[in-house]
């Protein structure tokens, strides 16, 4: 579960962690208040639950209150990556003198925690990672020992952090642990020009099996519906959206774990993560072909199913049952296998959908997902 940045920055309050002064509002009228309250100057953010509200024109800053009005007017009803903005923060500004990155991150396949950070942070904190991979330090934490003073001085210094930002890194700790979280991570995390340590941004996932102790967050999700992730949810699908233009439909979180690293390995980007299930039937197929179509930026879908309990065939009539409800308007790429592999792929070739192409192996059928894609 996502939180949205002010909820985040709440909660680093909540741990000592220093945040500027901010309020949130869904009224472009109430801004313009929030914004003397705060001084007139401000800096406008969109509250959506994905990346790239920078680039996207979804953070401004506004130098009176008049402006944080108009400002607010524009980035309310936004659509940042599918996630339509119902409210803004105003922030006050603060004077940066450097920028750094800082994160704790969820380790599934070590079985335990990494601590990521750079002394080049802010938006272009992904270009950096990519071209200068040394620039970002990676520790690994143990869970059993955690985050102390000692191993956050050590971070610090293997990232090029001011000794100062230890005591950060130790409360952001805190904040994973005790928040049941899976990741914390501040972009940017400042140095002001008067030596202060400040969180300008965050984001914080919580683990789902934690959400009966982490009741408060939920109300916010219900009301607002933030885009496609929402929608998956009330539908009881696990997906995640990403930057990609290939949509993926897959039963099992493993296989399309895989069925990711295949798709970018041909040369395309996914654009989500959907995971199905093991009963993967006529509905269950026409809410997940409904959530990945939903997404603009999908040129083509790719629908990767290993029969197991779920035979493959009763998959395929699934996905029949599933085109009479939804509009197919992309390609869709379908890889049946396992159980009954031969009667799915045979429902499908009798429905002759003409946007409906089957290829047997993953690496195969990934690779022409990719070329549809791609001439699109």
């Amino acid at each position: 579960m996502d939180l949205y940045e002010h909820q985040a920055r709440e909660l680093f309050e909540e741990h000592g962690i220093v945040v500027p002064r901010a309020e949130v509002t869904d009224s472009a009228r109430e801004a313009r208040e929030i914004a003397r309250r705060l001084g007139g100057r401000v800096v406008v953010k969109a509250q959506v639950k994905t990346g790239g509200r920078g680039k996207a024109g979804g953070v401004k800053l506004a130098a009176d209150p008049a402006a944080a009005e108009l400002t607010a007017r524009q980035i309310l009803g936004m659509d940042i990556k599918g996630h339509p903005v119902g409210t803004v923060m105003l922030a006050r500004p603060v004077d940066i003198e450097a920028e750094f990155y800082v994160s704790y991150v969820l380790d599934r396949a070590a079985g335990r925690f990494l601590a990521i950070a750079s002394a080049e942070g802010g938006m272009d904190i992904e270009e950096v990672a990519a071209s200068r991979p040394e620039a970002v330090a990676r520790i690994p934490v143990d869970p059993a020992t955690g985050v102390t003073s000692a191993t956050a001085a050590r971070i610090a210094e293997a990232a090029g952090l001011p000794p100062q930002t230890a005591d950060v890194l130790v409360r952001l700790w805190q904040v994973l642990v005790r928040e049941d979280a899976l990741l914390v991570e501040v972009n940017p995390l400042v140095r002001t020009r008067q030596g202060r340590i400040l969180a300008l941004d965050g984001k914080v996932t919580l683990d789902d099996n934690a959400r009966f102790r982490q009741a408060r967050w939920g109300a916010e999700d219900t009301g607002q519906g933030d885009g496609p992730e929402a929608a998956a949810a009330a539908k009881g699908l696990n997906y995640v959206k990403l930057d990609g233009e290939v949509g993926i439909i897959g039963n099992g979180a493993g296989l399309v774990m895989s069925t990711l690293d295949v798709v970018a390995a041909c040369g395309a980007r996914p654009a989500n993560f959907l995971d199905i299930g093991g009963g993967a039937g006529a509905q269950v197929m026409a809410d997940g072909l409904s959530v990945v179509l939903s997404d603009p930026a999908v040129t083509s879908v790719f629908v990767n199913v290993f029969g197991g309990i779920t035979a493959c065939d009763a998959v395929a009539d699934g996905i029949v049952r599933a085109l009479d409800t939804v509009r197919l308007t992309k390609p869709l790429v379908v890889r049946l296998d396992g159980n009954n592999a031969a009667r799915g792929r045979a429902v499908l070739d009798r429905c002759a959908h003409p946007l409906v192409e089957q290829v047997t192996t993953m690496d195969g059928a990934a690779a022409r997902a990719a070329e549809l894609a791609a001439t699109a």
